[in-house]
């Protein structure tokens, strides 16, 4: 007589034994044939999944690159003797809640005086108007030489604030803030002696730093957004810089040599993604970059979702643009082919949208076909695949999580599902942006809200400035519903072992597509979690990494 604690091992064994035998039981072996639906579907199915898994081993390439190049790092420049003027630009557009906040960071700058020339470049609508020239009076009667400068219309937007306050600055270097960063008092003198170094410096022609964020903990949101950016500041930014391919200033928190500006061809509005543009325009006339890890900047994550969904939607539009206008004048140049091969991976990347969008709507047929083909081709062509497209983005920002945190980077692991699955939820958005860019459709350029929130306070729910949602969310849900249905068919079929990859897609879209809902019906909605004290904001208000 069995006792009863054997009762349901032996139940599990005898479930394990019966899916096990029925994937590889050959009794119908042979007797397949793929038929013109079958062709119809697996054919594009393989495509797509072939061209995501390329993109998925160039992320892998990237950390090769961290750590092959590891040693080409910048050297600590020697002391400045002569410090040179520097124009601050702040280009704002709405932005009553944080300008105030940003000018009294650049207020406590440790640099000389009489060598600064801060510029308000305002692009306002509304009262911030008032509140940022009321700032700048206060300032500027405390002797700090700041100027207001308004333009009634948005021409060219960014990168038109740029370009119309360079007509009046006088700085020989140009440092860029947006509204939402705090950058520390000693920034202008760590990136400045880069410049001036007697050793290259007069090849430079521009310097990124590295954001870290006030508001890391505030949810489960931002706390993905930090794994997000992590990856591009650390991986991308280090390999890129380490083994000398282009890469791109980030539109805040960097200094630029006026003069690269200038031989670039200035600050041009064609794309949405302005800073990219005259990225590459620089480093195609011979200027050289440098990445500067070590120094950091502090800046606020947009809080709700809608605000994320626009910022990513805008980045996406933006480099698919520049793709367009760019990579011909890339191809053509006298630069080594891995540049080349670089820059096409960096500035198409975001066509993985539109294709993961297509890859959802032929999960299911394809998953049917698949499993009546057998489970040896499904172990040994789509596996891998799957693997090389979706395992390189955990390894991409686990190294880059190790980098920053090293004795608690390993907490990672328990967001990794959170933030595989709201980049899948983000691709109906960001697809759509793709799509316009291919097709050279124009938008206006959608700014992120700022709602000055550090930590876990302050709330955005009764402020200005939340973006519309629109139909989007709608079809974020009927995806999630669709892949639900589906997880229901692989349950009931026993392909137990495509359900946990295809819970990432039912959790991706519905958490952005309600999120994306709730947030504007219920604005108070707000989903937080516990951090360790290592990712909290430090006294100077950069998280203390």
């Amino acid at each position: 007589m069995q006792t009863p604690s054997l009762v349901p091992l032996l139940a599990a064994q005898s479930s394990l034994g019966h899916y096990w035998q029925k994937i590889t039981d050959r009794t119908f072996s042979g007797v397949y044939h793929a038929n013109g639906f079958d062709l119809a579907m697996m054919i594009p199915y393989f495509i797509v999944l072939l061209i995501l898994a390329l993109y998925g081993l160039h992320r892998y390439w990237l950390v090769y690159d961290y750590y092959a190049y590891s040693k080409n790092v910048p050297a600590q420049p020697p002391p400045v003797a002569e410090w040179p003027r520097v124009t601050i630009q702040l280009p704002i557009y709405n932005e009553r809640y944080v300008i105030e906040r940003l000018v009294e960071a650049i207020s406590r700058f440790d640099y000389p005086p009489e060598l600064l020339d801060v510029q308000v470049l305002d692009d306002s609508t509304d009262e911030t108007q008032e509140v940022a020239r009321n700032c700048v009076e206060r300032f500027a009667a405390q002797g700090m030489p700041i100027t207001y400068i308004h333009r009634s219309n948005r021409e060219g937007y960014k990168a038109g604030a740029l370009e119309n306050g360079l007509k009046s600055s006088r700085g020989e270097f140009v440092a860029i803030f947006d509204a939402d960063f705090v950058p520390s008092p000693d920034f202008l003198q760590l990136t400045i002696p880069y410049f001036m170094n007697p050793s290259g410096g007069a090849g430079i022609g521009m310097v990124q730093t590295r954001w870290t964020y006030l508001n890391t903990d505030y949810s489960l949101l931002t706390q993905v957004e930090t794994i997000l950016l992590d990856g591009h500041f650390v991986v991308e930014h280090g390999a890129r810089s380490r083994r000398g391919t282009f890469f791109n200033f980030n539109g805040t928190a960097g200094v630029w040599r006026r003069k690269a500006i200038e031989q670039a061809g200035g600050w041009q509005h064609d794309t949405l993604t302005e800073d990219t543009d005259l990225s590459y325009r620089a480093q195609l006339v011979g200027w050289k970059f440098l990445y500067l890890p070590h120094i950091e900047c502090a800046s606020e994550l947009p809080v709700d979702m809608n605000g994320f969904k626009a910022q990513q939607a805008r980045w996406a539009k933006g480099l698919i643009q520049t793709a367009k206008k760019i990579l011909p004048k890339v191809f053509k140049a006298n630069v080594p082919w891995h540049v080349k091969s670089e820059a096409f991976f960096h500035l198409t990347a975001n066509i993985s949208y539109p294709l993961m969008v297509l890859l959802s709507t032929m999960l299911l047929p394809a998953m049917i076909v698949r499993f009546y083909q057998g489970w040896v081709q499904m172990l040994v062509i789509d596996l891998p695949l799957f693997l090389a497209s979706t395992c390189s983005i955990s390894s991409f920002y686990l190294v880059a999580q190790k980098e920053l945190r090293p004795k608690t980077w390993y907490r990672t692991f328990l967001y990794l599902p959170f933030v595989m699955a709201t980049g899948i939820g983000i691709s109906v958005r960001n697809a759509q942006a793709v799509i316009e860019a291919l097709s050279g459709k124009k938008s206006e350029f959608a700014r992120t809200p700022k709602y000055n929130i550090a930590g876990k306070q302050g709330s955005y729910a009764k402020k200005s400035y939340r973006n519309k949602a629109g139909w989007m969310p709608y079809a974020e849900i009927f995806l999630g519903v669709y892949f639900a249905l589906t997880v229901v068919y692989a349950v009931a079929n026993e392909n137990y072992a495509t359900v946990p990859f295809l819970l990432l897609f039912v959790w991706g879209y519905l958490y952005t597509g309600f999120m994306s809902l709730g947030q504007i019906y219920l604005a108070n909605l707000r989903f937080e979690v516990e951090t360790s004290p290592e990712m909290r904001p430090a006294a100077s208000g950069a998280p203390g990494f």
